[in-house]
């Protein structure tokens, strides 16, 4: 195969796509103002829709997930206490440890099925009520889980887990960074899968295609906190109504065309489970993150993205054996075929050479 026929086929992340002609249409005609003075109309459209889709009282813009995750945490806990997350969670491994360093919260992390935790789970770790014992606050919960490979929580099963935390005391976040992923996957409303947690963070710059941003959706009580926490991190903006304009055309138009992106997801598992020195189960795949090992290839993660380098496809790894492909609004059927048809090809070639 040599070097692809396409000049870049980018399967690092959903973030890398660019903002639509639409989206720079509205971006140029969006009308503004100072949103630390809470004068961005367009801005101020973006929060209450999103409020309105999650059927909550109030919504917050935040600069990434990341802040979004950490307003969150920082508003429903103080120093000292514990937050249960999945050991493979996002909030745990890739943020910075920002609910250590600058939250003050210790992680507790459990072990989930394929990164879903389940209730037992949660249960074995949550600190018995002694004053010497750090206490668990909150429990973290992502979906879906991006590095379990986009698994998706069956929404009884985090109703389970918030009914049983609030009679325990415990509040309840969802880290839903791709939750519209999920609510593709499951066919269900946003509104009704996170009708039960305390706090949901969503990105617009992922699936959904916008270029910045994410939200914070709860009680109207919990907004005006977490904005107070936003401003504090650095993040109080002046005329962000130029990217919420783009954010509204994501919330409104992005979820619509999610089910290609888990189409592609699938064929791209599919072709890749087939090569030999891929290990895949591609019946697990159920959004638009494949992650596979090279493991049974004896090729470490960083010589293979190297190889796909040379042939202009990107990938991520997870660890030494582990590669993370993603699928999004930028790549159709043919970029996937390309990226199957080189994979096979580096595998072919170490093969020989071993």
């Amino acid at each position: 195969m040599g070097q692809s026929s396409f000049p870049l086929i980018d399967l690092r992340s959903d973030t890398v796509t660019k903002p639509s002609s639409s989206m720079r249409t509205a971006m140029a005609a969006a009308e503004v103002g100072d949103d630390v003075f809470l004068e961005d109309p367009s801005l101020n459209r973006l929060q209450e829709r999103a409020a309105e889709i999650f059927g909550r009282e109030a919504a917050l813009y935040v600069p990434s997930g990341t802040m979004g995750n950490l307003v969150c945490l920082m508003a429903h806990t103080r120093p000292g206490q514990e937050v249960i997350c999945e050991e493979s969670g996002h909030t745990y491994n890739y943020e910075m440890a920002g609910m250590c360093s600058i939250a003050g919260v210790l992680p507790r992390v459990i072990a989930g099925q394929d990164g879903i935790l389940s209730w037992e789970g949660i249960r074995s770790g949550i600190r018995p009520k002694v004053y010497y014992r750090p206490q668990t606050a909150l429990i973290a919960l992502e979906n879906t889980h991006n590095m379990a490979g986009g698994t998706v929580y069956p929404t009884p099963l985090v109703e389970e887990i918030c009914d049983k935390a609030h009679e325990a005391g415990i509040l309840v976040h969802m880290d839903g960074a791709r939750i519209f992923n999920a609510a593709t996957y499951l066919g269900e409303k946003v509104s009704a899968m996170t009708r039960m947690c305390d706090s949901i963070q969503f990105c617009l710059s992922k699936g959904l295609g916008a270029p910045v941003g994410s939200m914070v959706v709860g009680s109207r009580e919990l907004i005006e906190r977490s904005r107070s926490i936003r401003k504090m991190l650095g993040g109080g903006m002046r005329q962000a109504g130029v990217l919420a304009a783009a954010g509204l055309v994501a919330l409104e138009e992005g979820p619509k065309r999610l089910w290609m992106d888990h189409e592609n997801a699938k064929y791209l598992a599919q072709g890749l489970a087939a090569i030999p020195g891929i290990t895949l189960d591609p019946f697990k795949v159920q959004t638009n993150i494949v992650i596979f090992s090279l493991e049974g290839s004896g090729m470490r993660s960083a010589d293979f993205i190297s190889e796909l380098g040379k042939r202009n496809i990107l990938a991520l790894p997870v660890d030494d054996t582990r590669v993370r492909m993603v699928t999004h609004l930028e790549l159709n059927r043919a970029a996937v075929d390309e990226a199957i048809g080189a994979v096979s090809e580096i595998m072919r070639k170490h093969e020989h050479a071993s």
